[in-house]
């Protein structure tokens, strides 16, 4: 047993300055009347404490609603379980010979109250900072894997979001069978998404719990069939430009009187070169000139709409 706690401690990454305070943290009810009920109520305070500050530091976009909702799903009995079972704690518990026998050492409810009282212990033995550490050690594993987005939303939330997101239309819900005794009952529930040509089944104990089946089902058969788009690149100035005089040339090469004299921009974006001048204005000498009414003022660029009009009326 001094082995095994030894290597549990090093797996935690802490070693206890008292270790009866790590073997009552180790005791369940079950087995002496000195248990970890009381370390398991400090450490569930002392696990949201530390969770919160390192989601404040590592998600620093989230909302309030948000960091409560993944916190929620971090210190919740599956997450403690999973970890307890990575530092092997089952091998480490004290229990009653009825719960021995019962199979207490696999139960994940105990499991995690043990882990529980576990960080209460280190808060006792080390202080505050110290079991801050070792519960961030146990949870960085955890976190590299974690989408704060979607943490915590069941299927159907996933489900509604992704459809709003591309304004798809909500997925409609139908009960079409339920199985079984009145105690015991299986539903089955169809959702659809009609714009997707999306028809698919789930199944439950519950109407609730086929709807989520059958949403997970509905999500994944959309991401399939609309994946993430690429975002088409804005067009900048330039290419408006360019396109412009294109334009221009074209209706030059089809022959349109007059066009290929609007069309003599050496660059798309020499907007002054579009400037049209009159036969008189071009015989004048050089020097100081007074623009006629009718000129186009410098730096203008005649719409494609101006140019058909004007080739049309020479």
């Amino acid at each position: 047993m001094i082995t095994t706690v030894l290597a549990l401690q090093d797996r935690i990454g802490y070693r206890f300055g008292t270790e009866a305070l790590l073997r009552q943290a180790l005791t369940h009810r079950s087995h002496a009347a000195t248990h970890n009920e009381r370390l398991e109520f400090l450490g569930d305070s002392v696990l949201n404490c530390a969770v919160a500050a390192l989601l404040y530091e590592r998600f620093g976009k989230l909302d309030e609603g948000d960091l409560s909702r993944v916190r929620a799903n971090l210190v919740k009995q599956q997450t403690l379980f999973e970890i307890a079972q990575r530092l092997e704690l089952s091998a480490c518990l004290l229990l009653g010979e009825g719960e021995q026998k019962s199979g207490g050492f696999r139960r994940p409810s105990i499991l995690a109250d043990t882990l529980e009282a576990v960080f209460g212990a280190i808060f006792l033995d080390g202080g505050f900072d110290v079991a801050q550490l070792a519960i961030r050690r146990l949870y960085d594993p955890i976190l590299k894997n974690v989408d704060p987005n979607t943490l915590g939303k069941d299927a159907k939330t996933l489900l509604q979001e992704w459809l709003q997101s591309r304004k798809i239309p909500l997925p409609v819900y139908a009960v079409v069978a339920t199985h079984g005794a009145a105690h015991n009952q299986l539903f089955e529930v169809e959702c659809s998404v009609p714009k997707l040509s999306i028809q698919v089944l789930g199944g439950g104990g519950s109407r609730r719990a086929a709807e989520q089946a059958a949403a997970k089902l509905a999500l994944e058969q959309a991401q399939v069939l609309m994946p993430a788009s690429v975002r088409k690149p804005r067009r900048t100035v330039r290419a408006a430009a360019a396109a412009a005089a294109a334009e221009a040339r074209d209706l030059a090469a089809a022959g349109l009187a007059g066009a290929d004299e609007l069309v003599s921009a050496p660059t798309p974006v020499a907007a002054s070169a579009f400037r049209q001048r009159s036969p008189v204005e071009s015989a004048a000498p050089e020097g100081p000139q007074s623009e006629s009414p009718m000129s186009e003022p410098a730096g203008s660029v005649p719409a494609p709409a101006e140019i058909r009009r004007r080739a049309q009326a020479a």
